[in-house]
């Protein structure tokens, strides 16, 4: 599982103490779990149909929801790479109604809410995000926050730190 993380990776999955970083220290203790849950990884952020905008505004949701540090402090540095204001960051994080300028934004980050709250999306959204991302799209990001509420869950049970150098944006648990 090591070599398959790390070839797969490169060096930034191991950190200056020479142990995986994030999720991926997990997986070595359960590699039957892990050779599943790391293709799907990939596939949920390189394979989808959702652009990339997009599936950061969702995963920045699911991370914030479960305030796992290791995910929000990487994938809010993407999301803004990726073109997401700062003022929209910043309220998911917080707790707040982002100020979307972007309908498509809106519509993402409200699925993954409405998930992450009830587990559910309600049929206006359904189809609006239906219309937006189409069918495939749409299972693509149900089950990107389902993966990521995995990772996030891996990440805040196991106490994963994060990265040295990054400030935690809630405080640590540990």
């Amino acid at each position: 599982m090591w070599d398959s993380l790390v070839a797969s990776r490169g060096s930034q999955t191991v950190d200056e103490h020479g142990h995986l970083a994030g999720p991926f220290s997990a997986f070595i203790y359960a590699p039957d779990a892990g050779r599943h849950l790391d293709p799907l990884g990939a596939l949920m952020r390189f394979g989808t149909s959702v652009d990339r905008r997009l599936a950061e505004v969702a995963i920045m949701t699911v991370a914030a929801h479960w305030k796992a540090e290791f995910e929000w402090t990487a994938h809010s540095r993407v999301a803004r790479e990726q073109g997401v204001a700062d003022a929209i960051i910043e309220a998911i994080g917080s707790g707040e109604d982002p100020p979307f300028a972007a309908a498509d934004e809106r519509t993402v980050y409200e699925v993954a809410r409405q998930l992450m709250q009830t587990g559910q999306v309600s049929q206006d959204l359904y189809d609006a995000a239906q219309q937006l991302l189409g069918d495939t799209g749409l299972v693509e990001l149900v089950s990107m926050c389902g993966y990521y509420t995995v990772v996030s869950f891996i990440l805040n049970a196991f106490g994963v730190p994060l990265r040295p150098g990054s400030e935690p944006y809630w405080g640590e648990r540990r």
